[in-house]
């Protein structure tokens, strides 16, 4: 949904719509929903009770093949099987969740235990998401009450590690216990509070802050227009004049702050992606727009406190599971999808399978691989795709035999060639006793590390980690830990404290000529935002949803591959002429009291002019 047409109605009550976004960005987003900013539904049980209600007004002669179990195919399947839809998943895997999935470490389990439980990379859950939570609070679990969402736990601490021996950065990350006054949140008081946080935190030069305090007023008081034409096109290394800064200024508000918000070399990132989500943040912080706390992580290995209870909700649904199902090509003839073919990996058989309405809920790089010529012509947003760019950004996993608590949150180390961001679980899974319960009780924490950069030199060995070995790529991302965790001569991390890892089995031929990785994660260099496709394409009944759709969260998560989900089911819902409710979207908080400066700068922006604030 654009946000541009005032009130709209849902199920009886009116939802007010966010400001209309500019020129660009309405062509990109296609309308899909009702636009909504209150809260979510509070309870499994009124959810399962609108649940019913809505299956009961549903479609069941009508069928959709999603394709693709990930956190958007899944997404999908709840919203279209609560409106008594007959629905299809076919995944590639032989586990749902996607990205998001838990795995078991093979051979791990002893004695009884369960299996070490590894991961593509940890997940966390900023608390300006909304689409998202409503999902998890109705999918039911035992003991809660709000169902899924409560396994959030808070982590209310950030850690950024600098090697050399200088002092590490120890930031609280809480949301106010009460939302502030509105004079408070006016651009000035906003500024004051964030220099004053940011003095006491960063100890960057004054005149540093001084100018990165001007870039973040910049930005938000630009006008949606000025943010799509100029902004996006602008990379955030120089919107802030990070090459002219300290070593300091760089590594924690160039490449720390790209790192943690949008997985993408501060020198490419889009200014409009980072910009948008450091508001985020903030205004989440003060208590504006938000779910919960800002960062917030799971009880437990993602797959015990989310998926498998939402696989089992969704089989309860009626949802038809496909497994071990490679997608090959969306089949396109005379103006209409007449199939998919899909090869079924365990017998290497293929066959068509029809279904009245088509969902492609696959990541991106998969997803352009099924759409043929044929189709690709019939609509050109889909070969702009090709232009959207993909990343390796990999999970490592360290099972050790001591527990070391550094820090009730994640660490980035801001220093590290290899951009690596870690979080000790254990201390978050308050119910389950990591050595009586995984393993073969000799590892009581899981030491989670997220490796983003894998094309530059390490420090061991010298080479990126794309041209390493397994054994050398866990060595390196080891040693680039202790370098600096134990650069003050503290013992931090020991060799001895190691009892296993494991490296996402996703990323295979390390060592070889060409290592491939199954599972990329999208980035977001300058000019994404205008080769992201809608939800609608303009072949009927073939939808798209997926991280890199066009969606209000303009990011590779979770939360945009949900909203994604939302839009994409409305669209259909709309082309079949369902009497269902359409889902509820929400978008991101707009700051009302920005919205007047916002409109200074939209007079100047269409004359021409430059921010009256941007002076560098």
């Amino acid at each position: 949904m654009t946000g541009a047409e005032g009130a709209k109605r849902e199920g009886g009550r009116t939802a007010r719509s966010e400001p209309r976004p500019g020129p660009a960005r309405r062509r990109i987003l296609a309308a899909g929903g009702v636009v909504a900013s209150g809260a979510a539904l509070s309870s499994t049980g009124r959810a399962s009770r609108a649940s019913a209600a809505v299956r009961a007004a549903g479609r069941g002669d009508r069928s959709v093949a999603v394709l693709g179990g990930g956190v958007s195919g899944l997404s999908a399947a709840q919203e279209l099987a609560e409106r008594g839809y007959a629905v299809t998943v076919y995944e590639y895997h032989d586990a749902l969740g996607g990205k998001a999935r838990s795995m078991p470490v093979p051979g791990s389990g002893r004695g009884g235990r369960g299996p070490l439980p590894g991961e593509h990379g940890f997940r966390f859950f900023p608390g300006f998401y909304r689409n998202l939570p409503d999902t998890l609070r109705r999918i039911p679990y035992r003991g809660s009450a709000t169902g899924v969402h409560g396994n959030l736990v808070a982590a209310t601490e950030e850690l950024f590690v600098r090697d050399g021996g200088r002092p590490d950065l120890r930031l609280p990350f809480r949301t106010v216990l009460k939302p502030p006054p509105l004079q408070s949140l006016l651009p000035r008081k906003l500024l004051d509070t964030v220099v004053g946080v940011l003095d006491t935190s960063l100890h960057l030069p004054p005149t540093e802050l001084a100018y990165f305090t001007n870039r973040v007023l910049v930005f938000l008081t630009s006008c949606e227009e000025r943010r799509v034409q100029q902004w996006e096109r602008l990379p955030w290394w120089d919107f802030i004049a990070a090459d002219r800064m300290s070593r300091d200024y760089q590594h924690l508000l160039g490449v720390g702050l790209t790192r943690n918000i949008v997985a993408t070399k501060a020198e490419m990132a889009s200014t409009r992606t980072v910009g948008r989500v450091l508001q985020a943040f903030v205004y989440n912080i003060l208590a504006q727009g938000h779910d919960g706390e800002p960062d917030r992580v799971l009880n437990a290995p993602t797959n015990e406190a989310w998926i498998d209870p939402w696989e089992h909700h969704l089989r309860r649904l009626g949802v038809h599971f496909v497994m071990n199902t490679e997608v090959q090509q969306v089949l396109y003839e005379a103006g209409r999808i007449k199939g998919v073919r899909v090869r079924d990996r365990a017998h290497d058989t293929s066959r068509t399978v029809v279904a009245d309405h088509y969902l492609s809920a696959l990541p991106v790089e998969h997803a352009r691989a099924t759409w043929g010529r044929a189709l690709r012509a019939a609509d050109p947003q889909l070969a702009r795709c090709d232009r959207l760019r993909t990343d390796w950004m990999v999970g490592v996993q360290f099972y050790l035999r001591t527990r070391t608590r550094l820090v009730h949150g994640h660490t980035n180390h801001v220093d590290s060639p290899w951009a690596l961001t870690t979080i000790h679980q254990a201390q978050f899974w308050k119910n389950r006793d990591f050595a009586a319960r995984y393993g073969d009780g000799q590892a009581v924490d899981c030491l989670s590390v997220c490796v983003s950069q894998w094309d530059e030199p390490g420090i061991l060995y010298g080479k990126p980690a794309i041209r390493c070995t397994r054994d050398e790529v866990v060595r390196e991302v080891w040693a680039q830990l202790k370098a600096g965790l134990n650069d003050t001569g503290r013992q931090t991390l020991r060799d001895s404290d190691i009892h296993s890892w494991f490296l996402d089995p996703a990323v295979r031929g390390l060592g070889g000529p060409s290592p491939t990785n199954r599972e990329q994660l999208l980035v977001h260099p300058t000019g994404t935002l205008y080769d992201r496709p809608s939800h609608i394409t303009a072949v009927p009944s073939f939808f798209l949803a997926g991280d890199y759709v066009a969606t209000d969260m303009d990011l590779a998560t979770m939360e945009g591959a949900n909203e994604s989900a939302r839009r994409a089911v409305n669209a259909l819902l709309d082309a079949d002429r369902s009497p269902s409710p359409r889902c509820t979207v929400w978008n991101l908080h707009r700051p009302p009291e920005l919205q007047p400066l916002q409109a200074q700068d939209k007079s100047r922006y269409e004359r021409g002019l430059p921010h009256v604030l941007d002076v560098r």
